[in-house]
């Protein structure tokens, strides 16, 4: 007879081991992308003759994410995660690769091809979060999902401070570095990647099993779920893709413009380790009010001036809105399908929510180069009403069947 204990204690062991290890990747691959994220739009303005085009590569970046998220979870669903994400990494090397051999040749295009590898790469390891709670159990899911999120604080660290590193690295060539460094961060979570251990699916998410994802999708805790997470993530891209562009404009430097960033992904990130005790503590709806007021709050700061104070303080709140409405959203969105179901259910959501942050990456650097920055920021208002009517509308007809967030 099997030790229902022993087991229970192993399964939990098993967890924990896979939320560490994902949550060092999850550190190492957002290392990545707040270097990208610091240096993208500047690369972009140095190679393209129309400035207007600097954020196109970043745009990009979020389409080609957007575009593999669906591929990317079934593909997954098929062969496990640990070789989805190995590829995803495989697929980071080529596109900082690309990206390197494109600054380095003057081409714009080129760069803006390899920004594209660059998002599928990101696609992959997007998943991360869920892969934390596929052997977690019902108690330890929020947590272990906010504990793979935190791994972005040493990204929010190490990211913008490898930026301003490798900026002159290859000097007269800038930024050329930035990318060098994506290329060996890929490749050392490749290797830590090996160390997770999650039983491959029974049965992938594209089989008839399940109920008909149009049918998951017209329930209430999806649609706020997504909501939540859609507009939070692509509220914070907007603001932030136009931000180092916008600390230029207004004769700040590198340096300065880095820090912000740094301090933005910071604020992203190290809530993470407290976030989902207040999920369990406050409920997830809670959380996600919280996260709208924290958006509202940012447009506030950064449309009251332009000084260096308003960039880092609203950057600062605009990362903790992002955190409480991307974790909160995600936390609800495992309450909205069967375990047979979360591969195609998990891509749809990935598929909605970076499509809608590809638009406004898209939307950025235009709102930015014609009207400024105060548009940007304004652009920011709507959508949260949305999220917070949203949650208010969920309340008020389902949390009865749900207490519990």
């Amino acid at each position: 007879m099997i030790d229902v204990a022993s087991q229970s204690a192993f399964v939990n062991g098993l967890a924990k081991r896979n939320v560490l290890v994902l949550s060092i990747c999850q550190a190492l691959s957002m290392t990545g992308a707040s270097l990208v994220i610091t240096i993208s739009a500047l690369a972009g303005q140095m190679l393209a003759d129309d400035k207007s085009l600097a954020t196109l590569p970043l745009a990009l970046q979020f389409t080609g994410t957007m575009l593999t998220t669906i591929p990317a979870s079934l593909f997954m669903g098929r062969v496990g995660r640990k070789i989805g994400f190995t590829v995803g990494q495989i697929l980071g090397v080529c596109g900082a690769a690309l990206a390197s051999y494109a600054i380095y040749e003057g081409s714009f295009w080129l760069f803006a091809a390899a920004s594209a590898l660059i998002g599928s790469h990101n696609a992959f390891w997007q998943y991360y979060r869920f892969a934390a709670a596929d052997t977690a159990s019902e108690n330890f899911k929020a947590k272990a999902i906010s504990y793979v999120m935190a791994g972005g604080v040493f990204a929010a660290v190490a990211g913008p401070q490898l930026g301003k590193w490798s900026v002159n690295a290859f000097e007269p060539i800038l930024f050329v570095g930035g990318y060098v460094v994506v290329i060996c961060l890929s490749m050392i979570t490749i290797a830590m990647l090996q160390g997770i251990s999650i039983p491959r699916p029974t049965s992938v998410g594209i089989s008839i099993q399940g109920r008909p994802l149009g049918q998951i999708m017209r329930q209430p805790v999806f649609i706020v779920a997504v909501i939540s997470a859609m507009f939070g993530y692509a509220v914070m891209t907007l603001v932030m893709t136009a931000t180092p562009l916008a600390m230029k404009f207004c004769g700040f430097g590198f340096n300065d413009t880095a820090t912000v960033i740094q301090f933005h992904a910071l604020a992203m990130f190290a809530p993470s380790f407290f976030t989902g005790h207040l999920i369990k503590k406050f409920g997830v709806l809670h959380i996600i009010v919280a996260g709208t007021l924290l958006n509202a709050g940012s447009m506030a700061v950064n449309m009251m001036g332009i000084e260096f104070y308003n960039f880092w303080l609203g950057l600062v709140l605009l990362g903790l809105g992002w955190n409480f409405m991307f974790v909160g959203g995600t936390t609800l969105l495992t309450e909205a399908y069967r375990p047979e179901e979360k591969s195609k259910v998990q891509a749809a959501n990935d598929f909605i929510v970076f499509g809608t942050v590809a638009t406004a990456s898209f939307s950025s650097g235009a709102l930015q180069d014609a009207i400024g920055w105060s548009a940007v920021n304004a652009a920011v208002a709507l959508p949260m009403c949305i999220a917070f009517a949203a949650v208010v509308w969920f309340k008020l007809i389902h949390s009865d069947k749900n207490p519990h967030i």
